[in-house]
């Protein structure tokens, strides 16, 4: 797919935040002491779970759909996720007044598929453990047409996404702070490579780590052997957002040039982070969208004595596995 998209750059990015002007949010960096004292780093967040559908796929969706031609836009547009790209490309959609069809697993979150309906899109639902979802979108685009809009493996989506990487480094010039690295939650690795784009742009040091579920770490054994590898199962973490089967070409190139590293966290770490943003930081985080705060409360970043941007990627939690994040970790002391 490299041979036809070139990869985005920054540029790209920044023409991206300005389609995004007005539509999606610009959310905050924020301090937390809390989590200071916990980790012996200066800890700032990126809470995309207030992004407009609830998490920063609404970004790279909006942009790609508004780069689309118009005549085939009029179409419609298709799509594939387990919910958050689901809705971010239906609201892009809605806001462009053409028709969406999603293609989503039948097990993804309650709260997903309702939300994404609510956008004006189609939901096709396929089996995520022995269907295969690209063959089912395929079968959709020949049967209503529509041009499919790719979760990570498209430049365009990227390119939404690192608008998040611009304004993290702006925001952190603005506190007069440098950031070592930047943690983020990892699926198809688009985010961090659109994020490693942005910052870089600035902080030309900044370190990127992506942060999987453990079992679905097809990005640290790409990394570690240079080449693209696949996950042996699609179905089996709480972490439903990030379970791809392998990483996108576009941004495997981008985050191996640029030396990104990536670790795992367990599903039950990833809902006691949950838990504690819930609790301590005031914000509803999904259990994908912890992994990177998982990661930093686990001790899996070496963040002593820097400074650190976690991603909060997305926020649609269903209320019963939410509850479930809050009962495990009653009584849970984090010890970096």
């Amino acid at each position: 797919m490299t041979e036809t998209q070139p990869l985005p750059g920054l540029a790209d990015l920044h023409a991206a935040a300005a389609r995004l002007a007005g539509h999606a949010v610009r959310t905050p960096l924020l301090a937390s002491p809390h989590l200071d004292a916990v980790s012996g780093a200066r800890v700032l967040l990126k809470p995309e779970c207030l992004q407009r559908t609830g998490s920063f796929k609404f970004r790279g969706g909006y942009n790609a759909v508004a780069c689309l031609d118009p005549e085939v836009r009029a179409r419609g547009v298709v799509a594939v996720s387990s919910g958050n790209h689901a809705q971010g490309v239906a609201e892009a959609a809605r806001l462009f007044g053409v028709p969406s069809t999603i293609v989503m697993p039948a097990d993804a979150p309650a709260s997903k598929l309702a939300r994404t309906r609510r956008c004006g899109a189609d939901v096709v639902t396929y089996d995520r453990a022995t269907e295969d979802r690209e063959a089912v979108a395929a079968r959709v685009m020949a049967e209503r047409g529509g041009v499919l809009v790719h979760p990570y493996n498209d430049a365009n989506v990227i390119a939404g996404q690192g608008t998040v990487g611009i304004e993290i480094a702006a925001d952190a010039q603005a506190m007069g702070v440098v950031p070592d690295l930047v943690a983020v939650p990892c699926s198809g690795g688009g985010l961090g490579a659109g994020i490693g784009v942005g910052v870089r742009a600035t902080f030309r040091d900044c370190a990127v780590a992506l942060v999987e579920p453990e079992g679905f770490d097809d990005y640290a054994r790409s990394l570690q052997e240079g080449r693209i590898l696949a996950n042996s199962r699609q179905s089996g973490s709480v972490c439903d957002a990030l379970m791809a089967v392998s990483p996108g070409a576009i941004g495997f190139a981008l985050n191996r040039a640029s030396n990104t590293r990536a670790v795992a966290v367990s599903d039950a770490e990833a809902l006691a982070a949950l838990a504690l943003a819930f609790n301590e930081l005031k914000l509803v985080v999904e259990p994908g969208g912890a992994v990177a705060l998982a990661a930093l409360l686990t001790g899996r970043l070496d963040v002593k004595g820097r400074t650190v941007v976690i991603v909060l990627s997305g926020g649609n939690v269903d209320a019963p596995l939410l509850d479930r994040a809050l009962a495990e970790s009653r009584g849970h002391q984090w010890r970096n």
